[in-house]
């Protein structure tokens, strides 16, 4: 049977960039999940991720990449990456139940001299106090018989700059020999390698990297927020202040918080500091914040209205942009749904467009998608821009839209064009 160099656990937007690369760099690499549909469209040549293009996954299915559903796999691994998701319950707690699941499959087929590395974003304390003693109900004792580490992921879909390869890699293990052994398989296909003192510290920088945005994403939408009751343009603001060269880096407001790492890996953190016995109240107040902006949204889109003399209820709102970031299909955690939802509650006649989302439904209702930008924004009450795609014609948008709420600050303002 065929041995791997390395099985990745989780075949999505962190999993499958690691098999791309592990791929290239000439790496036998297998891919297991639990999900049949991802692994037949991955084995039939079908890419559903932004960043992997069908021609780079036949590529890598001629390089001897192979998906699969058989765990026993990770019996002929000599190396097993965990890239399962970690989202939040219905209380904002860490739902870590795939990382449970995984690491248990692990455990069934664990050999002596494997390396098991952890990449899943979660509190500081995972790799020790949950997954080793998971992995060693296998027999085996992790720094002795296998290889046990950390290595948080740092995929930014659609970032044309920054991949896998040339991000830093952040590497912590349990013991200096895993650490050694984790630097060196990452160094195979990643050009540096950043090792730290243990598990903890890499599950930290994790943290600490996503909890910074996200407070200071919390700090300019509050700050949009009263600075238009002020009278202050903001966005002039930033960019003046951005022109100093030290001390200040530039975030921007928005609508809210998306994808898959700001809007749920700082209450990772908060609650690691909540068993200590207090808040960590930064955290829980920029989650208070970024969270209150669909509502606020919401606000500005019924003044805007009123002050055309229109109630929401039966007016046509059409919403620009619904994935959490620009030029991706990703719709993970994005705030347009929060904000579509109190649309819909306030009578309103919703439809969206996006060139990269060709379904969308909110609460199970299909919200209705249009195709013509020109005839879409002509036709509707109010624009909200959501998302900035690239694609979408802002020209069109700024002369053809009766009325428009722009939360990303890329149109011209006027007298028919509001910024968040």
């Amino acid at each position: 049977m065929t041995a791997f160099d390395l099985t990745i656990i989780g075949l999505g937007y962190v999993g499958m960039p690691l098999a791309k690369e592990a791929t290239a760099a000439g790496l036998r690499v297998a891919g297991l999940d639990v999900d049949p549909r991802k692994v037949e469209a991955l084995n039939a040549g079908r890419s559903y991720i932004d960043d992997l293009t069908d021609a780079d996954l036949d590529a890598m299915l001629t390089a001897g990449f192979t998906a699969t559903l058989d765990a026993s796999v990770l019996s002929r691994s000599s190396t097993i990456v965990i890239c399962v998701p970690t989202p939040l319950d219905e209380d904002h707690r860490p739902d870590l139940s795939a990382v449970e699941g995984a690491t248990r499959a692990v455990a069934e087929h664990l050999q002596a001299g494997t390396l098991v590395v952890l990449e899943s974003t979660t509190w500081p304390g995972t790799t020790d106090e949950l997954a080793r003693p998971i992995l060693e109900q296998s027999g085996l004792v992790a720094g002795k018989d296998f290889h046990l580490a950390f290595s948080p992921e740092r995929i930014d879909p659609g970032n044309p700059k920054f991949g896998l390869r040339n991000t830093p890699k952040v590497v912590g293990g349990y013991t200096s020999a895993c650490k050694e052994r984790a630097a060196a398989f990452y160094a195979q296909f990643v050009e540096r390698v950043v090792p730290v003192s243990g598990t903890r510290e890499a599950e930290m920088a994790k943290l600490l990297e996503n909890t910074y945005r996200h407070v200071n994403i919390a700090l300019v939408n509050e700050m949009a927020i009263f600075c238009d009751e002020l009278g202050v343009n903001l966005w002039e603001a930033i960019e003046a202040a951005s022109t100093k060269p030290f001390g200040f880096q530039k975030f921007l407001p928005g609508p809210g918080v998306g994808g898959h790492c700001i809007p749920v890996d700082p209450s990772y953190l908060s609650y690691t500091v909540r068993k200590l016995g207090y808040p960590f109240r930064f955290v829980e107040l920029a989650q208070e914040i970024n969270e209150r902006m669909p509502s606020y949204v919401v606000a500005r889109v019924q003044r805007l209205l009123n002050r055309a003399r229109k109630a929401v209820n039966g007016s046509r709102v059409l919403l620009l942009g619904v994935t959490y970031k620009p030029d991706i299909a990703d719709e993970r955690e994005t705030p347009a749904i929060p904000v579509a939802e109190a649309l819909l509650e306030l009578g309103a006649e919703l439809s969206f467009c996006d060139p990269y989302v060709k379904e969308w439904s909110v609460e199970g209702r299909q919200i209705p998608r249009e195709e013509d930008l020109a005839e879409a924004v002509a036709a509707a009450d109010v624009v909200v821009l959501l998302q900035q795609h690239s694609i979408f014609d802002l020209d069109v948008v700024e002369e053809r839209a009766p009325l428009v709420l722009d939360t990303r600050g890329v149109l011209a303002t006027s007298e028919r064009v509001e910024r968040l």
